[in-house]
């Protein structure tokens, strides 16, 4: 019986030393495997802090206009004799629009073409009175100087007749002249609002609307009104596109020309004006767009991925890694956009921050695993 005991034994032990030594190498194998595994999941993504310009736009509405619009008068009472274009008419600079009667205007030219004779014949006399004069006063003692001199202003005050005469007759000609209408500008007409015959005028019944309104529609304006807080980042000069929902969203272009330089007190924003080439009329005063103005920053600013932006209960802060510890700097965002976003605050260019913030990293802890890679990398 102890011969056989001892048998097994001498049989086992080996097995079993030999099993111990297979479980202790795998164990220290898992063990090998889980360390890097743990390290690996201790290190903290960040970035080289750095300024940049953040290139972003805002989408706000505007008015299409004309480049020029006017409402065409009547400066004399009259009757429209002649009408020669009507709504949609595409009209020339200088070209006759319509043309007015008023028979009274051709009594007041007769007079004064008479009084501007009259006064002529008068100035004539009143000279060659005073020329024979002088002429006889050459001759010592035939005139005295007294009767020269009084034929001398009588020539003068007639020849001031004279010339407001033909002031006179000059102002009942140009007024003859208000009896055609004609175009100020190229451009299309837009509204009628008098037919041959209507009595028109600078005053009293028919003259309350223009007879006409002329716009210019192959350059319009692109009214805008620009927010405070966008201001800054707008220039003359900026290419600005927009779409308009009537025309399927279709895009154009337009340059920024006109900026009024103050605010509007009711909207607080700034009125801006974008010229717009619309030669081949396709797009009509009165429509109403959607603008996209680019906002480029004429300064460098700190820029960062928004993760790297921490919004808490406290505030908003960025974490920033000084001497493998972190810290938490408190800033203030500006605009964002594509990921990236502004920062200001107690910051210096080439500071290590974060990648991803949140409240997990804890202030003031250590991080002695930190991969700095490329930022938004």
């Amino acid at each position: 019986m102890k011969s056989g005991y001892r048998t097994l034994f001498s049989f086992l032990f080996p097995v079993a030393v030999a099993a111990g030594l297979a479980s202790c190498t795998a164990s220290g194998a898992k063990d090998e495997k889980h360390e890097p595994a743990a390290a690996s999941a201790n290190v903290v993504e960040a970035f080289s802090l750095e300024k940049s310009n953040l290139s972003s736009s805002i989408r706000i509405p505007g008015e299409l206009v004309a480049f020029q619009q006017v409402d065409l008068y009547a400066k004399v009472n009259s009757f429209v004799r002649k009408l020669y274009v009507d709504v949609g008419s595409t009209v020339v600079a200088g070209q006759l629009l319509a043309t007015m009667e008023a028979p009274e205007m051709n009594a007041q030219l007769s007079g004064a073409e008479s009084r501007l004779k009259s006064q002529e014949a008068i100035y004539l006399s009143s000279k060659a009175t005073y020329d024979r004069l002088l002429e006889t006063s050459k001759t010592p003692g035939t005139v005295s100087q007294n009767d020269l001199d009084l034929a001398f202003a009588r020539q003068k005050s007639d020849l001031a007749q004279l010339e407001a005469a033909r002031a006179a007759h000059r102002e009942v000609g140009d007024n003859r002249n208000y009896l055609e209408i004609r175009a100020p500008f190229s451009g299309v007409i837009t509204a009628r609002n008098v037919s041959a015959g209507a009595y028109v005028g600078p005053s009293g019944k028919g003259s309350e609307l223009p007879i006409f309104t002329l716009q210019e529609q192959k350059k319009l304006r692109l009214v805008v009104s620009v927010p405070e807080a966008y201001t800054t980042y707008l220039a003359e000069g900026n290419q600005v596109k927009f779409t308009v929902a009537s025309l399927a969203n279709k895009a154009f272009e337009g340059k920024v020309v006109r900026m009024a330089g103050a605010l509007d007190r009711k909207l607080r924003s700034q009125h801006t004006e974008i010229d717009v080439q619309n030669d081949n009329k396709e797009l009509l005063p009165g429509m109403i767009v959607e603008v996209s103005l680019p906002l480029n920053s004429a300064t460098s600013n700190f820029v960062v991925p928004s993760s790297a932006v921490l919004n808490s209960t406290k505030g908003v802060y960025v974490i920033k890694i000084e001497n493998k510890k972190t810290k938490w700097i408190p800033v203030t965002t500006g605009r964002s956009d594509n990921g990236q976003t502004e920062v200001f605050g107690p910051l210096q260019e080439g500071d290590t921050l974060v990648t991803t913030a949140s409240e997990e990293v804890r202030d003031d802890a250590a991080t002695p695993n930190v991969r700095v890679s490329r930022k938004g990398a």
